[in-house]
């Protein structure tokens, strides 16, 4: 053995003896805290875009821009966030993301232009790629036995549902009783608390047998994910139509194409397929990422519907969807134990059964609904999402190697980022065409002045500034379509949404394995094929 190898295993020594004395509690607190800010940011700066128009005179395009630089730079990033981690030290890759979230979200609230804001914005999506797969991994690294792991993950999933949720409940108390900036700004005590917390309750682990840099496989994965997320989100608003969407979904789809074939042939890959053989890692891939499609899609179209249709605020609205967040708390870290019950199969296929049941519940809504009617829509869909999203990222990263535990925590993260974007494009396109198409009927009738008419199908909200502006009966009749026109578009999408969690639920009973110990036997060959045998890690020496 050499001097290098000698330093490097009391090195691992010495991490190994110091993360048994920190307390597995108090370095889950702070990964969940940590991973709130980031999930909390997806959805929260949503609800300051018209005080942004009025503050910074932020054009539609740059609001967009505002709203998709954290996405795009977020889903980019997280493979190679992961695999650095992996190399380096997950810790220290968590805290440079904690320390470049806190330095975006400051330079954030001070923005004094929408293109300084689009910037910072984009830095915090860098620090948010460095932060989330780090915590998963992290987490799966103290906690090795597979029923610890497991209600450790429910935890951390609730966590992330939670910030996506209360994003918009945040959002409107802080724009209430503050200034705009102040929904960034208060990223920063979080940050500061996690980054310092971190130096000594989260403990240091990595890939003890790394293999050299893979800088194409990077190249590749960061343009493709950018590039593909960047063409999803755009269609939300330019149509699935558009050359520019088409260009940037294509060309996003053949980097990820050619990252694959690259790292089928690449001798030192960033990201093993062979993952990808096991079905316990494939199908709980694409079932979490079918689930988030529903629930960012549902979020999308529900904001609107309780904000334009039945009138709340937006801090009202947010307070109106916290039944889902409330219900994912509660039973994400539940589901652990009716996993060992039931098995992983049964858990998530129910799971992907309710979340159907609820968006086909919600699909029903009509234009003289109430809040009511939606209530138990929110409550199924928030228990179905909670039954789904721990044990499959249990299945994740318990099917991996943990030496490889950042880049499947990337790659976990990026199928999240990729099956929301998805959502909010698909499902509002859905939504906006049959809006359109409505409107466009009754329009036709009418000699309605061309900039008017744009301002009315472009969305409910400007059919309904348009009718505050005309006033009287024609106003209150121009409502009432536009209403009309927007419900059978949300209900049309709400469906698909319904139709996507059945074809969840049947890709889970065909497919999913019913319990982990079908494949240990395959996970553990592939973790020796990989980078040593499984188990061998920073935290055990």
């Amino acid at each position: 053995m050499s001097i290098a190898e000698v330093s490097e295993t009391a090195a691992d020594g010495a991490d190994s003896e110091a993360s048994r004395r920190i307390p597995r509690g108090l370095t889950l607190a702070v990964l969940c805290v940590t991973l709130l800010i980031v999930s909390l940011d997806n959805t929260i700066v949503n609800v300051a875009l018209p005080t942004l128009v009025r503050e910074l005179h932020a054009s539609s395009s740059q609001l967009q821009w505002i709203v998709d630089a954290y996405a795009v730079v977020l889903a980019g990033l997280l493979l190679v966030a992961g695999s650095t981690g992996d190399r380096f030290g997950r810790k220290w890759v968590f805290m440079t993301g904690l320390a470049c979230f806190a330095v975006g979200s400051v330079a954030a609230a001070f923005s004094a232009t929408p293109h300084w804001l689009i910037a910072t914005r984009a830095i915090m999506g860098a620090g948010a790629a460095m932060i989330m797969p780090s915590t998963l991994s992290i987490l799966t690294n103290i906690y090795q036995k597979p029923e610890e792991r497991a209600r450790a993950i429910g935890i951390w999933s609730g966590t992330s549902g939670l910030g996506i949720a209360i994003g918009p409940i945040v959002g409107g108390w802080l724009l209430a009783h503050y200034w705009w900036g102040s929904i960034f700004f208060v990223n920063l005590p979080l940050a500061i608390l996690g980054f310092v917390a971190a130096i000594w309750f989260v403990p240091n682990s990595r890939n003890p047998s790394t293999k050299r840099p893979d800088p194409v496989g990077a190249l590749l994965s960061i343009a493709g994910m950018s590039l593909l997320i960047w063409g999803i989100i755009e269609a939300s608003t330019r149509t699935w139509s558009s050359p520019l969407v088409a260009v940037g979904v294509g060309t996003g789809l053949a980097l990820l194409a050619g990252f694959a074939v690259w790292e089928r042939h690449c001798s030192h890959p960033m990201l093993e397929l062979s993952f990808f053989h096991s079905r316990r890692f494939s199908v709980a891939i694409g079932t979490v990422s079918l689930v988030i499609f529903a629930l960012m899609g549902l979020l999308f179209v529900a904001t609107q519907y309780l904000q334009f249709t039945l009138g709340y605020t937006p801090l009202q609205t947010g307070m109106r969807i916290a039944p889902i967040a409330l219900v994912l708390v509660v039973v994400a870290p539940m589901s652990s134990y009716l996993v060992r019950w039931l098995g992983t199969k049964i858990v998530v296929a129910f799971g992907m059964g309710a979340v159907a049941i609820g968006m086909f519940l919600f699909a029903q809504t009509t234009v003289g609904g109430s809040y009511a009617d939606v209530f138990p829509a929110f409550m199924i869909i928030g228990f179905g999402t909670a039954l789904v999203m721990a044990p499959t990222t249990e299945s994740i990263m318990g099917s991996v190697p943990r030496e490889e535990a950042g880049v499947a925590a990337g790659t976990n993260s990026a199928s999240l980022q990729l099956g929301g974007a998805l959502g909010v494009a698909v499902l509002g396109s859905l939504l906006n065409t049959r809006y359109q198409n409505h409107l466009a009927v009754v329009l036709n009738h009418y000699p309605v002045p061309t900039a008017a008419a744009r301002l009315i199908t472009g969305s409910l909200g400007g059919a309904i500034a348009v009718a505050d502006h005309i006033g009287g009966s024609v106003g209150r009749a121009l409502v009432g379509v536009a209403n009309r026109a927007f419900v059978s578009g949300m209900d049309l999408a709400l469906t698909i949404a319904a139709a996507s969690a059945v074809v969840g639920t049947i890709l889970v009973i065909a497919l999913l394995p019913a319990r982990a110990d079908n494949e240990s036997a395959d996970s553990t060959t592939r973790g020796r094929q990989v980078g040593g045998a499984q188990g061998h890690n920073d935290e055990t020496a």
